[in-house]
């Protein structure tokens, strides 16, 4: 156990580069354990996959659809660092804490927003 936590307590910059990547895939577990909305986010992005490839859309088209969809992972892992320092720096009510976390929601939703009118703008034409 205390190998563990003097590992944990090296600084991120003496740390080596495959440790680096564990600790990023870590990250991308802890986004998928804790935030309720990543699942509809993953289930949208195979329907997009699925009617990407029902409707055999442009190597264009893909692009703009991998960028949509993963606009709308990144901003939600960022809301989720967000939430986890400010539950951590703050514990009890504060409304800044609130209108931190507030904001950081409406990136994810502004996110999703943008890849709704992407997906829109590529598979409305192609259904009508």
């Amino acid at each position: 156990m205390k190998g563990i936590e003097n590992k944990e307590k090296q600084a991120w910059r003496d740390v080596k580069y495959s440790q680096k990547f564990l600790n990023a895939f870590r990250g991308i577990y802890i986004v998928f354990k804790t935030t309720r909305h990543v699942f509809i986010h993953l289930f949208s992005a195979m329907a997009v996959a699925a009617l990407g490839f029902y409707f055999h859309v442009s190597s264009i088209e893909w692009i703009a659809l991998v960028f949509a969809v993963g606009f709308v992972f990144v901003s939600e892992s960022f809301n989720t660092a967000i939430e986890i320092d400010i539950d951590l720096t703050s514990p009890e009510y504060h409304p800044y804490a609130r209108d931190t976390k507030d904001t950081a929601a409406a990136a994810v939703l502004l996110s999703v927003f943008t890849a709704v009118i992407i997906g829109l703008i590529i598979f409305l034409p192609k259904v009508f």
